[in-house]
């Protein structure tokens, strides 16, 4: 099962240094879930090969322009395209307001459903669930009510030996008992056993986004143990009064985060427009978590 992410806008507020506000698509199953979505985000998607089209679930972690300002335009191109089939749109209550206000003043008379699940930014939720994903609230502290979104794969059936199953002639109702962990009797009684016919399904892996949040340790049980954690890291840990004034977390910190929770993979975002260079942040991070790496644009994890 695919599970990966493209980093489209790595930029805090000021994009800068060919580095794009927040944005990134996430690739389950081929089915194309945006996070966040920053100016720029329609041409990041033009230039990374992805058709907007294909979107069907968008994620808005708080109302700072720069994780949500190209959402209007987002919209409104798939308008423009002839897109029928809904949009459904995570985030803060006034998110609807934003968007519908701007949608009157330009006389967009949206042709598409959009479908609205307000954000809840004092408790974490469930907020989507299918066949493959549980997503997740995690709660964050920013200057104004933030979420972070954790998806997390659902555990899948057992893998089938087919060549095995093929060479004792197994009907149907066989192979449906061996996915789920059960054996199979035949006709004449014989008890056929599962683990003959499969194996273990792959381990259900989980992604966390942590967007803009002062280090506050208060969400260390919503990621713990994740596959990936990405965390902003806007400053390095040298301008430490600096993002405790601003509500932000150093790079040195998000790597902390990382220690702490056990996770596997560090992704580091959401870089200060000061830092032409971000190898700095990078090597900092590393001095305490060395599986550290820069969510730059254009870059695709596995997750």
């Amino acid at each position: 099962m695919r599970f990966d992410v493209t980093i489209l806008g790595s930029s805090s507020a000021t994009p800068i240094f060919n580095r794009y506000p927040s944005a990134q698509l996430l690739n389950i199953n081929e089915r194309y879930f945006l996070i966040d979505c920053g100016e720029g985000t329609q041409l990041q998607l033009l230039r990374n090969g992805f058709k907007a089209q294909r979107i069907e679930h968008i994620f808005i972690s708080h109302l700072h322009g720069d994780h949500y300002l190209g959402l209007v335009g987002l919209l409104s191109s798939m308008h423009l395209n002839g897109r029928k089939k809904p949009v459904f749109i995570y985030g803060p209550p006034e998110l609807k307001e934003i968007l519908e206000i701007q949608f009157k003043y330009s006389q967009t008379d949206i042709r598409y459903p959009i479908e609205y699940y307000f954000t809840n930014s004092d408790k974490p939720e469930v907020i989507f669930e299918n066949q493959d994903i549980v997503v997740e609230t995690i709660i964050l502290e920013h200057r104004i009510p933030t979420t972070g979104f954790k998806f997390t794969q659902k555990r899948r059936l057992r893998k089938l030996m087919k060549e095995k199953v093929e060479e004792f002639g197994l009907p149907l109702p066989a192979i449906h008992l061996f996915k789920r962990g059960f054996d199979f009797t035949g006709m004449d009684g014989k008890v056929y056993h599962y683990q003959d016919f499969t194996t273990d399904a792959d381990e259900p892996r989980a992604y966390a986004y942590c967007s803009d949040t002062i280090c506050n340790w208060k969400y260390m049980d919503s990621i713990e143990g994740v596959n990936t954690l990405y965390h902003e890291s806007t400053f390095m840990n040298d301008m430490l009064d600096r993002a405790l004034e601003t509500y932000h977390t150093t790079s040195l910190q998000a790597a902390e985060i990382a220690v702490k929770a056990k996770v596997g993979q560090l992704l580091l975002g959401h870089f200060s427009a000061r830092y032409r260079e971000l190898e700095p942040l990078l090597l900092e991070a590393q001095t305490l978590f060395p599986n550290s790496k820069l969510a730059t644009e254009g870059t695709t994890f596995d997750l």
